[in-house]
């Protein structure tokens, strides 16, 4: 098992569509990037905190390669807007792929290049080391509640 964590906008849905995906075992919303190890809902949206929104993918390589799951990345997002997608904005809505090891920061560069290149050096993407990953807690117990 491997895991991914990418940030392309607001996590409700590219959560669902990765879901979907054969090969992605678990989907986990929640924040990378910031400052502490602990944010919420609310402190991400002030624009402090640093942290992005991201998807936290559980994958299984032997069905799917984090190659792929990167093409995908960049086929349900705009990775050509600076901290936004559709309708939200705000630098927890920024394009960005956080890697957890050598290997998935040279696959990254790889795939953000080609891209960049089809796209014209419009790319905005940042790849970055994890960095205080934090489960979205509130939305899970309230996605617990519901079901």
């Amino acid at each position: 098992m491997e895991i991914a964590v990418l940030a392309l906008g607001c996590f409700w849905g590219p959560e669902i569509k990765f879901s979907k995906i054969d090969g992605i075992i678990k989907t986990e919303v929640g924040y990378c990037g910031g400052n502490s190890s602990t944010t919420t809902y609310k402190e991400v949206c002030t624009g402090t905190t640093n942290h992005a929104e991201v998807v936290k993918l559980d994958f299984d390589e032997k069905i799917i390669s984090y190659e792929k799951i990167l093409n995908i990345f960049f086929d349900i997002h705009d990775p050509t807007t600076l901290n936004s997608q559709g309708p939200d904005f705000g630098t927890q809505y920024r394009s960005e792929i956080f890697y957890l090891n050598d290997e998935q920061k040279k696959i990254a560069e790889k795939v953000l290049n080609k891209v960049n290149k089809e796209l014209s050096g419009k790319v905005v993407t940042k790849i970055s080391l994890i960095k205080n990953y934090c489960p979205a807690e509130e939305y899970h117990q309230k996605y617990l509640e519901k079901r």
